[in-house]
């Protein structure tokens, strides 16, 4: 698992313990994909954008990889504080995974907390473990150059 574990999601972690189904990871996906709405979708609820507004924000952001409320600020189809109040209610709206396997009742509330803090603990110290190995064979090398990994946190090495 220590290989994997960087990786690893947390409803995988779940369903490895047996604590949830496949079935909950999907459902409490698609309730985070029905409750989590995109900017584009939330200003269009509003009555600020049309589709056709959006599509072309999109068409923008797919070329020049900004974000979508700063396209729309600088076409001109939002102004400032209403990607403020987007932004906002984005995040007041948004429902996370362990959340939302607590809302179909997959589990209970305190059982995501208890997983919660053992899945950080076992990614951290997992994450922790990994750079000191690779910092203390990149410094115990014989090799002169710093390994990569090492270089792109401390770019000095």
């Amino acid at each position: 698992m220590s290989t994997t574990l960087k990786y690893l999601k947390f409803g995988h972690f779940l369903l490895e313990k047996k604590l949830i189904s496949e079935m909950d990871i999907l459902n409490a996906r698609f309730l985070q994909r029905k409750n989590n709405l995109r900017i584009g979708e939330l200003a269009k609820a509003m009555g600020w954008l049309t589709e056709d507004d959006i599509h072309k924000i999109l068409i923008i952001q797919e070329e020049t990889f900004e974000k979508f409320g700063e396209i729309a600020v600088r076409e001109k189809f939002l102004a400032d504080k209403q990607v403020e109040k987007l932004l906002k209610d984005q995040e007041d709206s948004h429902v996370y995974f362990g959340e939302a396997l607590v809302k179909i009742g997959a589990i209970s509330e305190s059982l995501l907390v208890e997983q919660l803090k053992e899945f950080n603990t076992l990614k951290l110290r997992n994450t922790n473990s990994e750079f000191f190995s690779i910092f203390f064979s990149s410094v115990h090398s014989n090799d002169s150059t710093c390994h990569e990994s090492i270089r792109n946190i401390f770019p000095s090495c």
